[in-house]
C-alpha cells in the first residue's frame, strides 16, 4: 500500500513538474507572455469570464499581436498547451511550404463525427491519393458547367428577396445559405434539395450548431477528454446534430446509388468526372471505397462548401450596405455589363468583366476573411522565422491579423476594393493574403468558390440596392461569423436605358 501511495505521489509530481518545466523552456524560445512558475492557467488569464468568450477572442489575439509588432507570431499558453499564432506572411510562407506541418491539428479530429477522415481532416498518404483524385472533380471545365446551377440558384434567391423587400429588414445569412446549400447539392448529387422553398434549414443549422460547439472545445480544455465531452449537454447536442447531418448524406448518398444501379444514372467514361461520379464509381465499380468513405467525403464537401459561400456572401453584401460609394460604383459597372436586362445569366465571359466586382469581394474577403484561421500539427521541434515551435504545439495562422499587415494593407480597417486594382494588385506579397490558403492544402474548390460567389452577388446587386442596419462585430468559428443577426434594408432597383 504505501508502495502505492509513492509511486502515486511520485507520478503526480512529475507530471505538475513536467509540465511547467516545458512551458519555461519554450516561454523563452517564442514571443510571449512572461513565464511565471505553476500558473495553472496560462493566457486565459486575459479572458473576462463574465463576458462571451468568443466575443472577446479577436481582441485578445488583436493585443497579443500588437505586443509583438515585429514578430511574425507570438504563443499564447492556455493552461501547459501552447497555441503559436501566425500573423505575418513571412511565417505564413515557411509553415504553409512545409510539407512537415500540411497535418491539421488535433482539434480536427473532433469533427469526425460528421467529416469523418474526409479531405479536410485526413493527412499523409491517404489525403494525398484523396487530393490527386478529387482535383479532377474541379477541372475548369467541370467548375464552367455548374455555372448554370449557379444561375438558376441565385434567380431563386433573388424571387424570395423580392418578396422580402416589402419588410423593414431582412436577415441575409440564413438566405445566403440556404442558396448555397441548394447549388453544393446539386453540384454533388445532381439534384435540387428545395433548400429555398421549403425554406429547409435544418441540415444547414445542425452544420453549424456543430461548427459552433466545435469552437467552446478547442479553448475549453476540460471538454477534450471525449469520455467527458460525451457525457456534456454540449457533447450530446454535438451528437444530435452529427446524427441529423449524417442521416441526410446517407439517404441522398443511397439515392444517387439506386439511380447508379438501375441505370437511370450512367457512369461517366471521360477524364471529367463529377464528385459523386468519382465516388460512386470507387464504391460500386472498382470497390476500393466503403460506404463510410462515400460519406465522409461527400459531408466534408457538402459541409465546407455552403457554409463558406454563405458567410463570405453575408459578409460582402454587409460591407456593400455600409458603403453606398462603393455600392454606386458597382452599379454602374454592372449596369453597363447588362443594361437593364435583370434576367440574361451570368456567363464566365461577365464574370471576367465585371472587375470592380471581383475587386469588392476580394477586399470583403481581406476584411472578413472566411476561414479567419487555420490550424497546423507541430509533429517536431520547428524553426519558424529562427523561433523554436515545440513539437506537438497547435500552430494556427491567423488569416484575420495577417491580412491586416498596415505594411502590405495601409489603413487596413479601411473598406478599400481599389486595393485590388490592376495596378495595385500586383504590390501584394505571395502569402500576405490567403481567403482560400495556399500552399499543397490549399482550398480545392476555390474556382467553384469564387464562380458561385460573384454569380451570387452579381445577382443580387443588379435587382436591389442593399443597406446595412446595424453594426456588428466579428466573431470566430470555423468560419468567421457575425456578433449578431445582420439586418439588411433590401429594395428593388429601376435600371433605365441610356439614350443612344
Amino acid at each position: 500500500m504505501l508502495l502505492f501511495l509513492y509511486a502515486t505521489c511520485t507520478l503526480i509530481a512529475i507530471i505538475f513538474l513536467r509540465f511547467p518545466l516545458r512551458r519555461r523552456k519554450y516561454s523563452q524560445l517564442m514571443p510571449g507572455t512572461k513565464y511565471i512558475f505553476c500558473d495553472i492557467l496560462g493566457d486565459l488569464k486575459l479572458f473576462n469570464f463574465r463576458k462571451s468568450f468568443y466575443h472577446q477572442l479577436l481582441d485578445v489575439l488583436s493585443k497579443g499581436s500588437k505586443l509583438f509588432p515585429k514578430e511574425q507570431l507570438f504563443c499564447m499558453w492556455i493552461t501547459y498547451v501552447p497555441y503559436v499564432f501566425i500573423v505575418r506572411m513571412d511565417a505564413v510562407k515557411e509553415v504553409l511550404k512545409n510539407n512537415r506541418m500540411n497535418g491539421k491539428s488535433f482539434q480536427y479530429e473532433w469533427m469526425k463525427p460528421i467529416l469523418g477522415s474526409g479531405l479536410v481532416v485526413s493527412s499523409g498518404e491517404k489525403w494525398k491519393s484523396r487530393r490527386k483524385l478529387f482535383n479532377h472533380c474541379f477541372h475548369p471545365d467541370i467548375v464552367r458547367s455548374y455555372l448554370k446551377t449557379f444561375n438558376s440558384n441565385s434567380q431563386k434567391l433573388v424571387n424570395v428577396l423580392k418578396e422580402e423587400a416589402e419588410k423593414d429588414f431582412v436577415y441575409i445569412v440564413e438566405l445566403f445559405t440556404l442558396c448555397a446549400f441548394e447549388s453544393i447539392c446539386e453540384a454533388i448529387f445532381g439534384i435540387g434539395v428545395g433548400a429555398l422553398e421549403n425554406n429547409n434549414i435544418e441540415i444547414s443549422n445542425s452544420i453549424r450548431r456543430c461548427e459552433s460547439i466545435f469552437i467552446v472545445r478547442v479553448y475549453s480544455i476540460l471538454l477534450w477528454p471525449d469520455f467527458i465531452f460525451r457525457n456534456t449537454k454540449i457533447g450530446k447536442d454535438f451528437e444530435h446534430h452529427a446524427n441529423v447531418v449524417q442521416e441526410f448524406t446517407y439517404r441522398m448518398i443511397e439515392e444517387t446509388k439506386q439511380k447508379y444501379l438501375s441505370g437511370e444514372r450512367e457512369f461517366s467514361d471521360g477524364k471529367r468526372k463529377t464528385l459523386i461520379d468519382v465516388l460512386i464509381e470507387k464504391h460500386l465499380k472498382i470497390k476500393e471505397f466503403t460506404e463510410e468513405d462515400v460519406r465522409e467525403e461527400v459531408n466534408t464537401f457538402m459541409s465546407a462548401g455552403h457554409e463558406t459561400i454563405g458567410i463570405a456572401a453575408m459578409w460582402a453584401i454587409y460591407l456593400i450596405g455600409r458603403h453606398p460609394e462603393v455600392q454606386a460604383k458597382l452599379h454602374e459597372e454592372i449596369d453597363h455589363v447588362f443594361g437593364n436586362d435583370r434576367e440574361r445569366p451570368v456567363t464566365e465571359r461577365d464574370l471576367k468583366d465585371l472587375q470592380y466586382m471581383n475587386c469588392v469581394l476580394k477586399e470583403s474577403g481581406r476584411i472578413y476573411p472566411t476561414v479567419p484561421a487555420l490550424g497546423r500539427h507541430v509533429p517536431e521541434d520547428t524553426k519558424i522565422c529562427g523561433y523554436t515551435v515545440p513539437k506537438d504545439a497547435t500552430c494556427i495562422i491567423l488569416t484575420y491579423l495577417l491580412h491586416r499587415d498596415e505594411e502590405v494593407f495601409p489603413d487596413p480597417e479601411k473598406f478599400d476594393p481599389d486595393r485590388f486594382s490592376a495596378e495595385n494588385c500586383v504590390n501584394i506579397p505571395e502569402f500576405a493574403y490567403i481567403p482560400f490558403s495556399g500552399g499543397a492544402r490549399n482550398c480545392i474548390g476555390y474556382k467553384f468558390g469564387e464562380m458561385e460567389l460573384g454569380t451570387l452577388i452579381c445577382s443580387i446587386m443588379r435587382n436591389f440596392t442593399v443597406e446595412s442596419l446595424n453594426k456588428v462585430f466579428p466573431v470566430v468559428g470555423l468560419s468567421l461569423q457575425s456578433s449578431e443577426p445582420i439586418r439588411i434594408k433590401i429594395r428593388p432597383r429601376t435600371v433605365y436605358e441610356s439614350p443612344s
